[in-house]
């Protein structure tokens, strides 16, 4: 049985439309489930306007049911992935309105940091919103030493979250990795994990500025010497001086 959203049985009217060619502006039939097609008179091939992308994202049958997907689809897709990845932490942690903050922050500067440096965005926001998710259980489980453990928590709640949401396995492995040893970098990270761990070190020295444990004065060579891209250093020159 066909998704009803494509099974022709059960559109409606306006689900076959015409739509100008950007190229030569020669009227073009599309049906709504249609990701791309070729204009007759100049064959160039476009984007489908009209197309509901949105359970793609997460539907294990969606090329089945729109064929291959064009890249720049993909990398639609990629954008729902990681918007449902943000409310899942959301979900997770509830009321921890704190952490919940923190992961929002550090995404909008690995948002930033990951587009200047070339990364890949799904796998930086994903790893970002999820790289505190263990704390909650480190702290139940280890109380009197729960930061040693939060890394290694984080991980199986990470897998467990991006598995039910049917990420590709490459990503859910990347994530997992990157939550596993965020706050200790090898000598040969990728962008990925450089973008990641200098949105996480913004909104920590964000959070001990305000907390007075942090020396104003101390602040530029730390920036100098602890983050691992400059979009990062440069990022952390802006927000905390």
């Amino acid at each position: 049985m066909k998704c009803p959203g494509q099974d022709s049985q059960y559109w409606k009217p306006g689900a076959i439309f015409e739509v100008k060619c950007p190229k030569c502006g020669n009227e073009v039939e599309f049906f709504k489930d249609d990701p791309t097609r070729k204009c007759p008179k100049c064959g160039h091939r476009f984007l489908n306007p009209s197309l509901d992308f949105g359970c793609a994202s997460y539907c294990q049958y969606a090329e089945q049911c729109i064929g291959n997907i064009p890249p720049e689809l993909l990398a639609q897709k990629d954008d729902l992935l990681k918007d449902r990845v943000a409310i899942e932490m959301k979900r997770y942690l509830k009321q921890d309105f704190k952490r919940v903050g923190h992961a929002i922050r550090a995404a909008r500067h690995a948002e930033q940091i990951g587009r200047e440096e070339r990364g890949n965005l799904a796998v930086i926001l994903s790893a970002t919103y999820l790289i505190d998710i263990g704390i909650k259980e480190a702290e139940q489980k280890h109380p009197e030493s729960f930061s040693r453990y939060h890394e290694e928590e984080g991980v199986s709640i990470a897998r467990d979250i991006l598995t039910r949401l049917k990420a590709k396995d490459d990503l859910i492995n990347e994530v997992c990795d990157i939550i596993g040893h965020h706050h200790h970098p090898g000598t040969e990270e990728n962008t990925n994990f450089k973008s990641v761990y200098d949105a996480d070190m913004i909104v920590n020295l964000e959070e001990k500025k305000k907390e007075s444990t942090t020396d104003s004065k101390e602040l530029p060579g730390v920036i100098e010497e602890s983050f691992l891209t400059e979009s990062g250093r440069s990022l952390a020159r802006k927000v905390l001086l």
